[in-house]
């Protein structure tokens, strides 16, 4: 390993350093592993595009944040304006522009074949290059502190695990965010090994440059995570050693100021754009009632991020918590103490902080995805591996159970019944789990890896490619689109809608629809004619001002579904309402 081949220096380790694990050759990695792990970079690309791209071609833009950052892009494309961020007809001021430009110079790219702007999945191309580029740096983190074979497994269990593959599926920030975040831990985690280690190469002033420039592009796409995820590193490493020599390396001055150079210009065009409204809202809004709060009933008690672990880090979570064992053990070793409080201090922070969303965490996810892989490859007997490894097996059941559990019962709950892809899929899986297990039982670390990636390979394409698509109930936009279009006569306007109003929902059919209650949905009718969109909460309201106004209303089409943006069942009645000029 590289780290447990060179001594750490005497006189800069303060406190003391715990005992290490006795200093032994690793086992050499399988011929096959070496062979494979020769192309690391063009395989985890092939297999990224195996495991996510089934689910970027095929699910419905989802609710909420998709369909908001999607539809925001799609705006911008219309619009040409590349500074303000507008959803519908009010400004989106929650987070910057990086991920609203990368979504819209995808959309533009892919139009010059398509045509269109109103595919989902060319709004999905950030995120799955950035889940790429996150596995390949989660690697590159790795070849700081281990050996080529067990750098590539580490990303490959970055890129097998559950939430980037749920990240890198959707039109969101993370995936671009994490492979942000992992440019700059990198240059940190080999400036403070080289501080800290003499046989370490010192990282060059263009390389530093590089990590300044991940973070500016990171504050772009969602401050403030990146530079949160290394300062919160930077003060535990500091606390722990003692010491802050070494940080005078990240060379502050320049990369403040190129820092600022990348992120100014934006900042003062939105300034101008908005007239301050973006800051107010953003940091004194949006980011502040996530700290105050749980922001939009997304509260939860420490110990969240805990428990979802076992199905968003699974597969890797099969060897996450024999690894941390095995770095805790090894904490003397610069790199490895590194990992730790990376993984520790970003953890602690999202489980402190009052709103919880099941991605806060991922910047957490990838040392621990180093530390597996190297477990898996060097399983030394270490202090609490046993329980440790019991813990990590449990884990994986359940995150197994889970992932069974979703192919087998969603058809039935949300789609037209069971089908037999979904109990095949299902079942192919589990028999690779309950291999991977019985081989994890007995200590055959890397063939258990393999056999638990698989079955990862198995569920997840059958969930977002067989499965997903026909759960014809949680579709609810994409049904009410279908509605529209077979309804709509030539020379209406844009539909208003009133109950059911997901973000989902105006990306399927435009910037221009009208949001309001049942009484506006009536008013815009009358006055425009047309179709309205009543959802029964509002079905009332509409149909009593609409006797009010002494106008008509047909009903052509309704639906039911389950919208689980909401966690309930939802009716939605289309009307087409008589202009109140054409009955005069």
């Amino acid at each position: 390993m590289a780290d447990s081949k060179a001594a750490e220096k005497p006189e800069e380790t303060a406190p003391a350093p715990a005992p290490a694990v006795a200093a032994e050759p690793a086992p050499l990695p399988p011929r096959w592993l070496r062979v494979v792990s020769r192309r690391p970079f063009a395989l985890l690309a092939l297999l990224g595009l195996l495991l996510w791209l089934p689910g970027v071609l095929s699910l419905p833009a989802l609710d909420r944040d998709e369909s908001r950052f999607a539809q925001s892009s799609r705006q911008m494309v219309e619009s040409g304006n590349w500074v303000d961020i507008r959803f519908g007809q009010v400004p989106r001021y929650k987070k910057p522009v990086g991920i609203y430009w990368l979504e819209a110079s995808a959309t533009e790219l892919a139009g010059l074949v398509t045509g269109r702007d109103d595919r989902i999945w060319t709004y999905r191309l950030p995120s799955l290059l950035g889940g790429i580029a996150a596995a390949w740096l989660t690697m590159w983190c790795a070849l700081a502190v281990t050996e080529f074979e067990a750098a590539f497994l580490a990303g490959l269990l970055m890129l097998g695990s559950v939430l980037l593959m749920a990240e890198s599926t959707i039109a969101t920030t993370d995936a671009v965010l994490l492979a942000c975040t992992l440019g700059v831990q990198g240059v940190l985690l080999r400036l403070y090994r080289a501080a800290r280690d003499d046989t370490a190469v010192k990282p060059s002033g263009r390389l530093v440059l590089w990590g300044w420039a991940a973070a500016a592009f990171g504050i772009l796409v969602k401050f403030p995570v990146v530079p949160g995820v290394g300062i919160a590193t930077l003060i535990g490493l500091v606390a722990w050693d003692r010491k802050w020599d070494w940080l005078s390396g990240i060379r502050p001055t320049r990369g403040l100021a190129l820092t600022f150079l990348l992120v100014s210009p934006w900042l003062i065009a939105i300034a101008i754009q908005s007239q301050g409204a973006f800051f107010q809202q953003s940091l004194g809004n949006d980011f502040a009632s996530k700290i105050a709060g749980g922001q939009e009933s997304h509260g939860g008690w420490p110990g969240y991020y805990l428990l979802l672990s076992a199905a968003c880090f699974w597969p890797a979570i099969l060897f996450a918590a024999p690894g941390v064992a095995l770095g805790f053990a090894r904490r003397a070793e610069p790199g490895i103490r590194f990992l730790l409080i990376w993984a520790a201090s970003w953890w602690l922070i999202v489980e402190a902080v009052p709103t919880k969303l099941p991605h806060y965490v991922i910047e957490a996810y990838p040392p621990l995805a180093i530390l597996a892989a190297m477990f898996v490859l060097d399983p030394r007997p270490v202090k609490w591996l046993t329980a440790a490894r019991w813990i990590g097996i449990a884990q994986f059941l359940i995150g197994a159970g889970l992932f069974t559990a979703v192919l087998i019962l969603a058809p039935v709950y949300f789609g037209g019944g069971m089908s037999w892809p979904a109990p095949a899929a299902a079942g192919a899986g589990a028999v690779l789990v309950l291999v991977a297990l019985i081989l994890a039982i007995l200590r055959k670390q890397l063939i258990a890896l393999l056999l638990a990636l698989a079955a990862m390979f198995v569920f997840a394409p059958s969930l977002t490619a067989l499965v997903g698509p026909r759960l014809d109930q949680l579709w609810m936009s994409e049904r009410l689109k279908a509605i529209v279009a077979s309804a709509t006569r030539p020379g209406d306007p844009s539909p208003a809608i009133a109950g059911y109003q997901e973000p989902s929902l105006v990306f399927a059919l435009g910037a221009d629809v009208v949001l309001a209650n049942g009484a506006g949905a009536a008013e815009a009718g009358a006055h425009s004619g047309g179709l309205a969109l009543i959802e029964d909460s509002e079905r009332g309201n509409f149909l009593a001002r609409l006797a009010e106004l002494q106008a008509d209303a047909t009903p052509v089409g309704d639906l039911s579904g389950f919208n689980y943006s909401r966690g309930r069942k939802q009716h939605v009645t289309v009307y087409r309402v008589a202009q109140l000029n054409a009955l005069n």
